[in-house]
Order: C-alpha cells, then sequence, then structure tokens
C-alpha cells in the first residue's frame, strides 16, 4: 500500500458506494447508539464496513449530535445587506442559547455552495442554516440524503425544515398600501424567478390589485437580481416610458428599490410626488434615505428563533413570520 492509500480516511461514503446503499441507512446501521439490525443489509453493510477499514470517529460524532454548539450559516454573500442581518439575527439568537453561529459565503455557484458546506460540516458544527436555497438547488436534497441535519432560511424549496417570512402576506401588504393611495398604473419588479421569495411576494401582489380590480400586464412584471444595479436597469426600462410609465413600483427588496430611485432621478422624478416606490425588507438605510423608502420589514429575529428551533427537524415543516409594512415619504397618495 503506498503513501497515498495509507493516508486514505475511509468515510460513510465509501462504504454507502460500495455496499449500494445511500449514506444515511449506512449512519444508521454504523451507529452503536441503538441496538445492531440483524437484517441481511446492515449485515453486508458491517461487512464491507469491516473490509474497508472503516473506523468511526467517536470525537467528530459526538460533535455532529451537538457537543460543539456550533451552528454553521451558509450564505451567497455578506455584502447583501439581507443576508447579514440574518446571520447576525441568527448569530445573536444562537448566542442566547449557549450556542455559537459561524458563517461561510458561496457567490451563486453551486460548487462553491457545496464545497463551502463540507468546510462547515469538517468543523463539526451540529446543523446548517442555509439562506442560500433556490428551488432548483439540489443540496438540500443531498443532505436529507446523507441525514445532515439543517433548515433552509427566508427560503423554502417545500422539503427540508424552512424558517421564512410571509413573503406572500408581504407581497399583499406592498401593493395594497399603493391601491390604498388610489394608484391603477402600478409595475412590480420581482427578484430571481428561482427564489420562493420572489414568487410568493409577486403573488401576493397580484392578490392585491385583483382585490382592486387593478390589472397587471406582463409588462409591467420585470424579474431580476436582487440588486441596486438590477433595480437601476429595471427602473429605467420601466419609467422611460413618458405617459404610460406606472405612477407606482413594487420593488421585492430594498436594494432593488434604491435603483429604481436612483433611475426616477435620472428621469427628472420626484420620488413620492412623481412616483412612488415601496421596497422590501426595511433594511437600515431604507429610512436614512433623501427621501425615506416605505418598505415591508422583514421579522429577522423571529425567523431566525425559529430556523433554530426547526434544526434537524422534520421534513416539511415550515414557520412564516408575519412582515410589516412601515409606511414613509417615498409613498404618497396619487395626484397629491
Amino acid at each position: 500500500m503506498d503513501e497515498q492509500q495509507e493516508r486514505h480516511i475511509v468515510t460513510l461514503k465509501d462504504v454507502a458506494a460500495a455496499s449500494g446503499v445511500s449514506i444515511s441507512t449506512v449512519s444508521r446501521v454504523l451507529d452503536d447508539r441503538t441496538p445492531p439490525s440483524r437484517s441481511a443489509t446492515a449485515e453486508r453493510v458491517r461487512r464491507i464496513a469491516d473490509d474497508l477499514g472503516y473506523r468511526r470517529n467517536m470525537f467528530a460524532s459526538g460533535l455532529r449530535r451537538g457537543a460543539t454548539g456550533t451552528i454553521g450559516v451558509l450564505v451567497p454573500r455578506l455584502t447583501d445587506h439581507v443576508m447579514a442581518l440574518m446571520f447576525e439575527a441568527i448569530e445573536r439568537t444562537a448566542r442566547a442559547r449557549g450556542s455559537f453561529a459561524v458563517v461561510a459565503t458561496c457567490g451563486d455557484d453551486p460548487a462553491e455552495e457545496r464545497r463551502a458546506t463540507e468546510t462547515l460540516l469538517d468543523r463539526n458544527v451540529d446543523g446548517l442554516v442555509l439562506a442560500t436555497a433556490r428551488l432548483d438547488d439540489t443540496l438540500p436534497a443531498l443532505l436529507r440524503e446523507r441525514g445532515v441535519p439543517h433548515v433552509l432560511a427566508l427560503r423554502t424549496d417545500g422539503v427540508s425544515p424552512s424558517a421564512l417570512g410571509d413573503d406572500e402576506a408581504g407581497g399583499y401588504f406592498a401593493a395594497r398600501h399603493l391601491v390604498d393611495l388610489g394608484h391603477q398604473e402600478i409595475a412590480v419588479i420581482t427578484g430571481p424567478w428561482f427564489t420562493s421569495s420572489a414568487r410568493d411576494r409577486l403573488a401576493g401582489a397580484r392578490r392585491a390589485l385583483a382585490e382592486g380590480g387593478i390589472e397587471l400586464p406582463d409588462a409591467r412584471v420585470i424579474s431580476t437580481g436582487y440588486g441596486i444595479e438590477s433595480g437601476h436597469v429595471a427602473g429605467r426600462s420601466l419609467l422611460d416610458g413618458g405617459a404610460t410609465r406606472p405612477t407606482a413600483i413594487f420593488a421585492a427588496n430594498d436594494n432593488l428599490a434604491i435603483g429604481v430611485v436612483a433611475a426616477a432621478s435620472a428621469a427628472g422624478l420626484t420620488v413620492g410626488r412623481d412616483v412612488s416606490v415601496v421596497g422590501y425588507n426595511d433594511i437600515p438605510l431604507a429610512a436614512m434615505l433623501p427621501v425615506p423608502l416605505t418598505s415591508v420589514r422583514t421579522a429577522f429575529d423571529q425567523i431566525a428563533a425559529s430556523a433554530l428551533d426547526l434544526l434537524g427537524g422534520t421534513d416539511g415543516a415550515v414557520t412564516r413570520a408575519l412582515p410589516t409594512l412601515i409606511p414613509r415619504a417615498s409613498t404618497a397618495a396619487l395626484g397629491r
């Protein structure tokens, strides 16, 4: 056996591949805390584990069961106000419960997401909070298969335990506010269509507009990234229409709304007089803008508490924290 082979540590994944069963099955069979199964599958898994030289890491196993008191949090980036606020809320909540939260960033690359996940697991975190889950993301399914305790935050895939805001209600509150102010020419800028938050906020807005008898044509719905530049580009396309421009815009996060405000200024429009703008999440900057931004406030601390409550919980369990509309000067009655 050469030096490289000698350094190879046989893992549950190796045993599962050789046995033709899932990693979670191998984990259960080799868990000496429970009475050993005498099934043919279990006997085969134990035999293959012995043949491969698998040795259970008792230290790491104990940590994964909660001995570290450490929770891994995965976010795309901390330059995103919402992700930073979410992590800070999780860290506060964990600290109040006697635990510690550590964060890793992964951008939008699935390969980097998996790398960051393995980095956190290598540090023996007790579980993972994922604030990255796209509707088409395969990572939650992989974690479920491996039996890794995890919970999704701010978004849901409909299967893994999830703690998020009630985005449908938030979208409804934002659009209903504009309808109540007398606006009928309303546009919506959503986030990326691969996120549950973007879809739910648009669904809520559609419901409010339908109640007001207001149509939302496809030309006035723009799906884009959640960044300020994306909001600026979308805002320009909506506000350069002259007489056909909307009188109000609901942007599905505050970064988008800030971009819209910049586009309105570039077009010679005054926010709160010529066009009303509503954002979402109520980041600290929203109240500090030259024209303070009306926004839907997300209950980050409540979501964080629910996420830790659900960590490692039953698949399909979902909690939704009700958001709150915070009216400010960026929205006004039509024709005021």
